[in-house]
């Protein structure tokens, strides 16, 4: 399974952007999806996860209320729509392929990554 995120750039803050992040194979649509994302210098961090039917999110607590994932199983593709963005939310951004339909953090793929800047 390859995974290919874009959607990424350079806004002010206080804007929006979405990220996408489309699948190749069969496994996606059984698959919980997530986002993570890593700034300069720090650790990667979770963002954002739901469950292979689109139900069911999990949210960090710093983009709770800002951020949205959800997922098109017909096009194999999972989307992140970040509001009211902030400079800390600069950095780059993954999308993963759970293991299992029900988030669990067993990751079993990652994205090359893209990259939103967030400037004041």
């Amino acid at each position: 399974v390859q995974l290919v995120e874009s959607g990424g750039g350079l806004v002010q803050a206080g804007g929006s952007l979405r990220l996408s992040c489309t699948a190749s194979g069969r496994s996606f649509s059984n698959s919980a999806m997530a986002w993570f994302r890593q700034a300069p210098g720090k650790e990667r961090e979770f963002v954002a996860a739901i469950n292979w039917v689109g139900l069911r999110a999990n949210y960090a607590d710093s983009v709770r209320g800002r951020f949205t994932i959800s997922r098109d199983n017909a096009k194999n593709t999972v989307y992140l729509q970040m509001n009211s963005l902030r400079t800390d939310d600069t950095g780059t951004y993954y999308c993963a392929r759970n293991h299992g339909g029900d988030w669990s953090g067993r990751l079993a793929a990652w994205g090359q990554g893209t990259q939103v800047t967030v400037s004041s």
